[in-house]
């Protein structure tokens, strides 16, 4: 019975656990280039080291050794002379070690903002696994809106999983991690347009007027003439469809076609719904996710009446047209700049590509040093330990 018992409460803590929104592997290919970078740092450290002259008394024996005959006396060296050695060495090396791990971690981002409306959490969920080829890394991978940092969306997406070792490093997202991107800009209040007068193209405003000419024929004089005004507001937070043939976004917005004269209340001529699905291509350049849109499918249709509906046909075409035109590339310009992978500092990703699987997707890359190991480090360094690079004492053996 205890064992019933005990077997039904893991199966429990199962159900209840959450899939991370993003892993990434490191093989042992990246190692092995991160370790290059690491001797050539610790080459570097220990070229700057000044080993003065040591002069002493060890029982009967008395030395003057200068640091030019260290090598050729090694042999006799006594054990308290190996101990004057390490005091000089041993600092250093462990000096140079912390400050390059740490140096390294410190510049991983783990929960930061992407712009002035929402941030990102890749907090780690639970310890990295390490094999003989791979160091596997899970993180949470969920974006959140900056007015709201304690809310988070549930994770229902599958879990994303790598199974490649040929590239140095592979990043999976799965469909979580672009759902709760776009829905945290949904509950940020971002996924609206209002176009009024001049930003609503000349021929679509035309063709608009002239759509609704019945309806604003019959309005005062001082309105007939007023700026027309195109709104579009997303009413639920888009999804994303992750298959092996390609990435798909569904939108769901309202469009409201109003005048707004001057000074006075506006008046709506109509409104209908939209829906729409946009294509998505991923890409990583440097350290950054960057997202490419293109409008696949559109329509509209009235949510009165079907005879409404069918009066909007001539719509479609121009609304999708000033889509493409007028709105796509301002959603580009946000996409393409992209949101930053949690890769430590001056390390960046060359050679990538991309597979799509069921749920999720990966990217393979290589790794390339845009700084070096001393550049990094001394960007991190805080100022006081800038001013004076001596390291701290320490009776270490090495």
């Amino acid at each position: 019975m205890a064992l019933f018992g005990a077997l039904f409460l893991a199966l429990l803590a199962g159900a209840h656990a959450e899939f991370p929104g993003c892993k990434i592997r490191v093989t042992s290919k990246a190692l092995e280039l991160v370790k290059q970078e690491g001797l050539r740092f610790l080459e570097q450290e220990l070229e700057t080291i000044t080993i003065p002259d040591l002069r002493g008394k060890e029982g009967h024996f008395y030395y003057n050794i200068s640091e030019k005959v260290y090598d050729f006396l090694s042999t006799f060296i006594t054990s308290g002379m190996r101990f004057l050695l390490n005091q000089q060495i041993c600092p250093v090396l462990y000096h140079a070690g912390t400050v390059l791990l740490n140096s390294l971690l410190d510049t991983v981002p783990v929960r930061s903002s992407v712009d002035e409306l929402v941030g990102i959490d890749y907090s780690l969920m639970k310890d990295p696994v390490a094999s003989t080829s791979n160091l596997d890394m899970d993180f949470r991978g969920a974006f959140f809106p900056l007015t709201e940092r304690n809310w988070s969306l549930p994770n229902q997406a599958v879990e994303p999983q790598l199974q490649e070792e040929e590239r140095m490093v592979y990043v999976a997202f799965s469909e979580f991690f672009f759902d709760s991107a776009m829905e945290s800009y949904f509950r940020a209040g971002a996924l609206q347009l209002s176009l009024v007068g001049d930003k609503v193209p000349h021929d679509l405003d035309m063709l608009l007027r002239a759509t609704y000419f019945g309806s604003i024929v019959l309005l005062s004089p001082e309105v007939i003439d007023s700026p027309l005004k195109l709104e579009l507001r997303v009413l639920a937070p888009p999804r994303c469809t992750i298959k092996p043939s390609g990435t798909t976004i569904s939108v769901t917005a309202s469009v409201t076609i109003a005048l707004v004269p001057p000074d006075q209340p506006e008046v709506q001529l109509s409104s209908m719904t939209m829906d729409a699905r946009l294509s998505a291509k991923m890409a990583l350049r440097g350290k950054a996710l960057r997202t490419q849109l293109d409008l696949r499918r559109f329509r509209i249709y009235s949510n009165h009446s079907a005879l409404e509906s069918l009066a909007l046909i001539p719509l479609q075409a121009p609304l999708k047209t000033m889509l493409q035109i007028g709105v796509m590339p301002m959603l580009n310009e946000r996409t393409w700049r992209g949101v930053q992978i949690p890769l430590p500092e001056g390390i960046n990703f060359v050679r990538e590509v991309v597979t799509n699987h069921a749920g999720f997707l990966t990217i393979g890359a290589d790794l390339h040093f845009a700084k070096g190991l001393r550049e990094v480090i001394e960007k991190n360094r805080p100022a006081d330990v800038r001013a004076s690079t001596a390291p701290p004492p320490s009776t270490a053996a090495v």
